[in-house]
């Protein structure tokens, strides 16, 4: 099955949430949605008119919604919440129906209706948060990425592969994925850095694929090949799963949510799960780390192009260059000093420190490993 198939409706709410963001690139993101320039401001302008509804395939769209919350049913929730101003969407939930009111919506969509009345005041709930996980400053600068662990669908088992941007939360891949392998991680990243663009790094833990199964610090072909793109790799600390901690906490929505208690019979059933949720997740559950909004309204596409075509590695004058040989060796001041087994016959630089002696090997912009030439030391150490 194609690698993150989706929803027309998802798609064009992610195309015009990213393009209504300041400094939105309406030309890139029609080439990377693959859409003319005319279908995406038409579908800009149906979004202003009419919000999501407007982005709906329905040459006869009703002029009414029968799913939408009732003007009597917002009209309770509006005057319980100026009543009780510091409860937010499961109390008022609980409160309405215990008072007997039927039709009540969930309590995600109560929140939202708060938010459309602007009845959450962002700088004062940011007040009573009681601590705030670090992020980077700006979508794209970095991006968690890791397996989930596996579960039944039919005869085999499935792999959820998740890659969460850190500043936003946006969940740009969940993929029902057969193994683990290599091949499949590069299908899945392909597509998401085809739509999204390229994030600065990436981090993972020290597991394969994203490190050698014999040595945690060396680089496999997935990670040469994410270098190659320009994306810096970044490990998370051995024994410290707190390092990736958003992804954890995704996997464990993603887990009580969606994979608890279900039983797939396919993997399209379980990827148009995983597609629904993702859509949730990103469009409408309310985030608490982002003062009760959502990852979309925070993400924006990246402005580094997926390159169809890898660009020349180039080093600077100063470096020596030497081209890797079998086994992961490279010849270097009389000396054969081990870099990594998946570089085979890429050209690395070896860059003088300002220790005598001592050298740092880089591959492409990425430092990867040292060479210290004192009498004693370990011929190479692993440096990314």
């Amino acid at each position: 099955m194609p690698f993150l198939e989706r929803s027309r409706m998802s798609l064009k709410l992610e195309f015009v949430t990213q393009a209504i963001q300041e400094n939105g690139n309406i030309a890139r993101l029609c080439r990377r949605y693959g859409i003319t320039r005319r279908t995406g401001y038409k579908w800009l302008r149906r979004f202003q008119d009419e919000g999501a509804a407007g982005l709906r395939d329905c040459s006869r769209r009703p002029h009414s919604s029968p799913a939408r919350t009732s003007a009597s049913t917002e009209s309770h929730i509006i005057k319980l919440r100026e009543k009780n101003p510091a409860w937010g969407g499961r109390k008022l939930k609980h409160r309405l129906e215990a008072q007997g009111l039927s039709g009540i919506p969930s309590a995600s969509t109560i929140t939202e209706i708060l938010w459309r009345h602007d009845l959450i005041n962002p700088s004062e709930a940011a007040k009573h948060a009681p601590w705030k996980r670090f992020e980077y400053e700006a979508p794209n600068d970095l991006a968690q990425m890791d397996f989930k662990g596996h579960f039944p669908v039919g005869q085999l088992r499935c792999h959820p592969l998740t890659m969460l941007d850190d500043h936003s939360r946006f969940l740009l891949v969940l993929q029902a994925c057969v193994d683990e392998r290599m091949e499949t991680v590069k299908s899945c990243l392909t597509v998401a850095f085809r739509r999204n663009g390229l994030p600065r790094a990436i981090l993972t833990d020290n597991g394969p694929p994203w490190a050698h199964p014999r040595s945690e610090r060396s680089l496999t072909k997935l990670g040469v090949w994410l270098i190659r793109l320009g994306v810096e790799l970044k490990r998370s600390r051995p024994c410290h799963p707190q390092t990736m901690g958003k992804d954890e906490r995704l996997h464990r929505s993603l887990k009580a949510e969606v994979i608890q208690g279900r039983t797939f019979q396919d993997f399209d059933e379980c990827q148009k799960e995983f597609d629904r949720w993702r859509h949730v997740y990103n469009y409408e559950r309310p985030h608490e780390a982002l003062e009760m909004g959502v990852p979309g309204s925070r993400y924006r596409e990246s402005p580094r192009d997926f390159p169809e075509t890898m660009p020349e590695i180039e080093y600077s004058p100063g470096d020596f260059v030497r081209k890797v040989q079998q086994k992961g060796i490279i010849h270097f001041k009389g000396g054969e000093y081990h870099v990594g087994a998946s570089l085979v016959g890429q050209p690395v630089a070896v860059r003088p420190t300002l220790e005598d002696g001592v050298y740092d090997v880089y591959y492409c912009r990425q430092k990867i490993s040292k060479i210290n030439q004192h009498p004693g030391s370990p011929m190479g150490e692993p440096g990314c």
